[in-house]
């Protein structure tokens, strides 16, 4: 069962779990709004003592710069808050999707790309702040904007409202048309440069083709033409940006004219626009307010839009099936039970897909201390093994247990000191020579790494180097065995009961396979080993074989 199933409900805990700045937002978006709406107010009082000749109190004027310059401040604060929201729920979400992320089974990570997931990390969470910072919060901001001005405008002149509510639909439809067609030509603008930055790359590979098949006319002219697709696209762009502005400008102008023809109208006419001069004013400042948050609110919508598909991939990941839950109590797999065999494959049967089975009533048991190599064809199910016994995968039929316990409900905590796993090649971390041996992990000890690159017989090499295990990694300069003797060490380190070992002596010469072995002889000592090899010389001493495909003991 997913903890978290939706995006939306990632997104309210974060909200709950931010109440006071949640409520400082709105308290901030409230008082950008009022703070703008109230200095036209103050205007008319002015302009209506001047029109009536009557002195202007002092403190009309104070109000009326003093609400100029909190609206100012306001609306940064607005941007500031509304970031800095923005960045606590990215946080949040991109927080949920690694938990999520350590609850997915290997067969997540096997079934889609390194590149997609990174993409779902990056493009996608950044496509969802694009929609907060700049889409669903500022959008409910200029909604309230907008509809506020056309309150106080309705408020003021009947007649005038009516127009504003008549012509707001339609200039907000003709915004939408701009802002869609801009945004075309952007794309086919993009689309061009990026014909013209392939074209140049292939045109210089192919240069001694191209004099040889006297294409040089062909390749120039194809390059003028996504040169000259790339001006269209900008010229049309340019266009409506250009055009845009002077129709806004001409629109409120003609809409200010024909509320002053009215006012001047007598009969039932005049009482239906009437207005003051004072109110004449404030009406032309509300009237060029209304614009700006109605083209805001076009983009608002379109960024909103363009996030749509990165928040559909971020439901579907928060919605992929969990790996099975583990059972964090067991602190020993020892005392959690004294059955034998230690491990136990019974009857098992697994396959990737619906279609390929990679093996089917698999059976085999190891003792404690035993040891056992694995030998078959390449995709014969070796490595499936491992994958299974150390609960990465679950078996389709059957049982994999270990001190009898599923394998697939052991927890991770409990499999750094169950298993011990040495791979072809050695992996590095960025850290120090003894950060590869611990992997960080606060409850393996110095004197823990030193005791395994000791087992090994890396200790004396280790402290020949500059700074000893304090040396950075990548400054070690370690021969390819000496790394496959670090990643034994590493997989000691933690003193496992159980090794695993995967062809680490398949690019190793003689010399240096030799000295690994030995390293491996005294790792192996009190410990459950097994070994996948197609070698049946390496680890055959006291050992049992399996044949995998032949699928028996």
């Amino acid at each position: 069962m997913n903890k978290t199933n939706s995006l939306n409900s990632v997104v309210y805990k974060i909200i709950v779990g931010f109440k006071g700045m949640t409520f400082l937002t709105v308290i901030i978006i409230a008082g950008t709004i009022a703070a703008a709406l109230f200095p036209p107010l103050i205007l008319e009082r002015i302009i209506n003592c001047l029109t009536a000749q009557q002195q202007v109190p002092l403190y009309f004027a104070l109000a009326y710069f003093g609400l100029l310059a909190l609206s100012g401040l306001l609306e940064s604060g607005q941007n500031i808050i509304i970031t800095k929201f923005g960045q606590k729920v990215i946080h949040g979400i991109r927080s949920e999707m690694c938990a999520k992320l350590q609850r997915l089974p290997i067969a997540y990570f096997t079934r889609n790309e390194p590149g997609k997931i990174t993409s779902q990390f990056v493009n996608d969470v950044d496509a969802v702040d694009s929609m907060f910072t700049n889409g669903i919060i500022s959008m409910f901001a200029d909604v309230f904007k907008v509809l506020s001005i056309l309150v106080i405008i309705f408020y003021k002149s009947k007649g005038l409202g009516f127009m504003m509510i008549l012509i707001t639909p339609l200039m907000f439809a003709m915004t939408r048309m701009f802002q869609k067609r801009m945004l075309k030509s952007q794309l086919a603008n993009r689309i061009a440069i990026s014909k013209v930055n392939n074209h140049v790359p292939e045109t210089i590979g192919n240069i001694r083709m191209i004099h040889t098949l006297f294409r040089q006319k062909y390749m120039e002219q194809k390059y003028d033409d996504y040169i000259e697709e790339s001006y269209r696209a900008t010229d049309k762009s340019n266009l409506y940006d250009s055009i845009y502005s002077p129709i806004v400008i001409f629109i409120s102008a003609c809409i200010i004219a024909i509320m002053m023809i009215f006012a001047a109208l007598g009969g039932w006419v005049q009482q239906f626009f009437g207005i003051t001069v004072g109110t004449a004013v404030a009406i032309i400042a509300y009237v060029s307010k209304v614009f700006e948050p109605l083209e805001n609110i076009g983009m608002e919508i379109q960024n909103i839009q363009s996030a749509v598909a990165g928040v559909k991939r971020i439901n579907e990941f928060l919605q992929e099936p969990e790996r099975k839950k583990t059972d964090s109590s067991i602190t020993s797999i020892e005392h959690a039970s004294c059955t034998s065999p230690y491990i136990l494959f019974d009857r098992v049967s697994f396959r990737y897909d619906n279609k390929n089975t990679v093996f089917s009533n698999l059976c085999f048991s190891l003792k404690s201390g035993e040891s056992v190599t694995f030998i078959g064809r390449t995709g014969a199910g070796k490595s499936t093994i491992f994958r299974l016994l150390l609960g990465l995968y679950s078996p389709d039929e059957g049982r994999v247990l270990i001190g009898g316990l599923d394998a697939d409900t052991i927890s991770d905590a409990q499999k750094r000191k169950l298993f011990g796993y040495v791979e072809q090649s050695f992996h590095l971390v960025a850290g120090t020579v003894a950060d590869q041996i611990s992997l960080f992990d606060p409850e393996i000890s110095l004197e823990q790494v030193k005791a395994a690159a000791s087992l090994v017989g890396l200790h004396e090499s280790i402290l020949a180097l500059a700074n000893g295990y304090d040396t950075p990694a990548e400054n070690a300069a370690f021969s390819q065995g000496q790394f496959q003797l670090l990643s034994i060490a590493r997989a000691v380190a933690a003193s496992p009961n159980i090794l695993l070992l995967d062809e680490i002596t398949a690019n190793l010469d003689s010399d240096t396979e030799h000295r690994v072995l030995e390293a491996l002889k005294r790792a192996s000592k009190g410990r459950t080993v097994l070994s996948i090899s197609h070698r049946l010389h390496e680890y055959t001493n006291n050992c049992q074989i399996v044949q995998i495909g032949n699928q028996g003991r």
